[in-house]
């Protein structure tokens, strides 16, 4: 089977009960290789993650070989936690944002999800226009990628 990656963008909106109608290409592709099981989490607050359940336990399995008193560990695990919840797809394609995060995030209404290969990432259409104003492209960044091979 090809891997569906998570790519692209796709318009949203978060109803007045939190949840996210996750757009149907996303939709489809999570819960064909991954089922309905998420974990939704911010590292920032600026936007929200959604991660599939097997996607976010292939890092928790990375981190826990990391030494438990690693300073970037502890400030991972501080804040995805402190954004995190559980979460799952229900019948509609819906997911619940917690509210923590859709008032850190600013995300009332329509937004817009992003594909991360293999996580969805959710903005404020508005906070995402000036992040990349702030952070242009550059050619330390082509270079950073070609060391790559993109």
């Amino acid at each position: 089977m090809e891997h569906k990656g998570l790519r692209g963008s796709a318009s949203a909106r978060i109803d007045d009960k939190g949840r996210l109608k996750v757009p149907t290409n996303f939709r489809t592709a999570i819960q064909d290789q991954h089922g309905i099981d998420l974990f939704v989490t911010s590292l920032s607050g600026d936007s929200v993650r959604i991660y599939p359940m097997a996607v976010w336990l292939e890092i928790e399995r990375r981190l826990s070989q990391m030494p438990s008193a690693h300073p970037a560990r502890q400030k991972f695990l501080d804040r995805v936690n402190y954004y995190g919840q559980l979460a799952e797809l229900d019948t509609q394609g819906r997911v619940v944002v917690p509210a923590l995060l859709r008032e850190s995030a600013a995300i009332v209404g329509d937004c817009r999800v992003f594909g991360r290969i293999d996580y969805l990432e959710v903005w404020n259409d508005e906070r995402f226009a000036q992040k990349l104003q702030r952070e242009p492209w550059t050619e330390q960044d082509a270079l950073l990628l070609s060391e790559h091979g993109i």
